[in-house]
């Protein structure tokens, strides 16, 4: 039989299939993103070059604007239109002192009204002449970028320009850059606006008005205009086609062929994109846009050299995502081989651990497929293993549970509290009134005790609790310990308090303020209600003694419950679980505060919500 040539293990397989799948996704993506990048490039340089078409389009356009302006007021003027029909069969202008005084006025006036009407408009620099002359060609109004003026030889002379008849004949404006005639020796070129003036009486030409817009209305803009090296940018002006050079901006002829329209990658509906093949042959990309009035549009002619450079950019990156698929491949092929040798090496590394006691539960072995079935029977294995030994160590827990059980039913407080108050009466009964008082306030604490610790009392009861440990602490230090209640308001009697919560504070009073400073002392329970600035209402109870005092240190030990324990019962309940009880009910808000004077006074600030009983319906 033939031999396969298929591969037979596992791990060549997995080989064999990520190069195959590897290769494809190479191809087709860069395939894709070399025509993607491609089409981008040369729409992103189009739009490039049709913005900054329309910024020269937008400058020129105002510019020209503002000219077209001024020229249209020069020949509806009614006082140009005086001073023309005035002076058209005058051979010279009126001196001072001759009779025609008012023809010289209205020639001053004209000449003002033209002067102040040239500087009104916004791109007056770029007329290099202004001349408004009558048809007798003698008395001109002339404004003039320099200090030297056209003489009336200059002047006749202009008119026999080539350009000057047909201009003034046409029913338009007619475009092209010529050599200005008026100032020869200056060689600058000019764009000539030569327009009739008819006389305001009537429609008869009574004379001419001449704009010289100077070149330097494109040439400023074309300098700072970005062009690369091999591109070219084109001005037409009606049927004439000017091209910089030199500082000047030249006739010339562009011959192409158009090869296809592109114009719908441009951004504006008036912009027009071709693909054209130019004289020497080569086929380049050119853009088309309008440029300021009818007749006027400028083309540029793409760059072929940028292009080619982003091409390369591109094509660089083009190859850096294909070593990317590559080694994408080669980190599938290692996943792909991990996916089959992994789960059984974790299965190994199970069975492993739980031969050496390790019978915890392993999720990473529980994968969607026939590997993982085979690692839930094993974490199953291990549970149960686990839940016999977990059901061994409760029933431990239990006995031990049940041991200390009994021992607490030892002692029943209410057996405690009876035999309290057996021994009161017996107290009572032989005169011992100080043993009775002393026994009945014992039985009232273990009866308070016997409720528990975490239920919320009346502040009264709190108070009453502290009397009976305080009567018993009296006997103890022989009355030298004073105990003064000082409520605001009666109302206050009924909000609700943690219970045991005045207890630790006054121990803390008693045994670390008052009985180390070995003379009387006193101790002030003062309680009042507080109101802040958001009308929230706050229950403050604060308890002062005349003691030792704590420093800094203390106070951060004692809240934090560091201070050292006693044996006593009540000192368990320490000032620390006091405050952590508060604001674990309460919120972090409450709580208690201490301030303090070594040598001279410790208070104790107790901050709660104003909650009083009849309020809770």
């Amino acid at each position: 039989m033939p031999k396969s040539i298929l591969p037979k293990t596992i791990r060549s397989k997995i080989l064999l299939s990520t190069a195959a799948i590897t290769a494809v996704i190479t191809i087709l993506t860069v395939s894709v993103c070399y025509s993607l990048f491609q089409s981008f490039l040369k729409r992103n340089q189009l739009q490039s070059a049709e913005y900054s078409l329309q910024v020269l389009s937008g400058s020129v356009g105002s510019s020209v604007e503002s000219i077209l302006g001024l020229n249209q007021w020069c020949c509806s003027s009614l006082d140009i239109g005086r001073y023309l029909e005035s002076f058209r069969n005058q051979k010279q202008m009126p001196s001072i002192s001759s009779d025609s005084s008012s023809l010289r006025i209205t020639a001053l006036n004209a000449y003002e009204r033209l002067k102040e009407e040239y500087h009104n408009t916004s791109s007056h620099e770029y007329l290099s002449k202004v001349i408004i002359s009558p048809l007798n060609r003698r008395n001109y109004l002339q404004i003039s970028d320099t200090s030297s003026a056209s003489t009336p030889q200059a002047v006749d002379h202009f008119q026999q320009a080539g350009f000057f008849q047909p201009l003034l004949d046409a029913p338009g404006y007619q475009w092209q850059i010529v050599d200005d005639p008026l100032s020869p020796a200056s060689k600058e070129r000019v764009i000539p606006l030569l327009r009739p003036v008819r006389s305001p009486y009537g429609s008869q030409v009574v004379g001419w008005c001449y704009l010289a817009v100077s070149e330097r209305i494109f040439l400023e803009l074309l300098d700072v205009f970005p062009l690369e090296e091999d591109a070219s940018l084109y001005i037409h002006l009606g049927e004439h086609t000017y091209h910089q050079e030199n500082g000047h901006l030249q006739e010339s002829a562009l011959e192409y062929q158009i090869l296809s329209d592109i114009s719908k990658q441009a951004f504006n509906t008036e912009s027009r994109a071709r693909r054209i093949r130019l004289a020497d042959g080569s086929k380049r990309t050119m853009i088309t846009c309008p440029l300021g009035p009818d007749g006027w549009s400028v083309s540029q002619i793409l760059s072929e050299k940028a292009y080619q450079t982003q091409i390369h950019a591109y094509l660089l990156l083009i190859v850096v995502i294909a070593l990317t698929l590559c080694l994408i491949g080669l980190a599938l092929y290692a996943l792909l081989n991990q996916i089959i040798n992994r789960p059984v090496q974790k299965i190994l590394e199970k069975i492993t651990s739980i031969s050496q006691g390790d019978f915890s539960r392993d999720p990473s072995i529980e994968w969607q497929d026939e590997f993982g079935l085979i690692g839930q029977g094993i974490n199953q294995m291990s549970e149960n293993v686990v839940s016999l030994m977990d059901k061994k160590i409760e029933d431990e827990k239990q006995k031990k549970d049940l041991e200390y059980q009994i021992l607490q039913s030892q002692i029943n407080p209410h057996f405690l509290y009876n035999t309290l108050n057996s021994i009161k009466w017996m107290a009572t009964i032989q005169n011992a009134t100080d043993i009775a008082e002393m026994t009945t306030a014992l039985a009232r604490l273990m009866k308070n005790v016997s409720k528990g610790t975490t239920a919320l009392i009346t502040l009264k009861e709190e108070l009453d609790l502290v009397k009976d440990y305080f009567l018993i602490q009296q006997y103890r230090y022989g009355g030298n310990i004073a105990m003064e209640y000082q409520i605001q308001d009666p109302q206050l009697y009924q909000c609700r308090i943690h219970r045991f919560t005045l207890q630790p504070i006054i121990e803390n009073a008693m045994f670390h303020g008052i009985e180390p400073k070995g003379c009387a002392g006193t101790i002030v329970i003062h309680a009042e209600k507080k109101t802040e600035e958001d009308l929230r209402r706050f229950l403050v109870i604060s308890v002062t003694d005349n003691g030792v005092g704590m420093s800094k240190e203390t106070i951060d030990k004692v809240l934090k419950g560091d201070s050292q324990a006693s044996a006593d019962f009540f000192r368990h309940v320490g000032i620390s679980n006091v405050n952590k009880r508060i604001q674990y009910d309460f919120g972090q808000d409450y709580g208690i505060s201490i301030d303090s004077c070594p040598g001279e006074y410790t208070a104790m600030k107790i901050r709660l919500p104003f909650h009083p009983l009849e309020q809770e319906a």
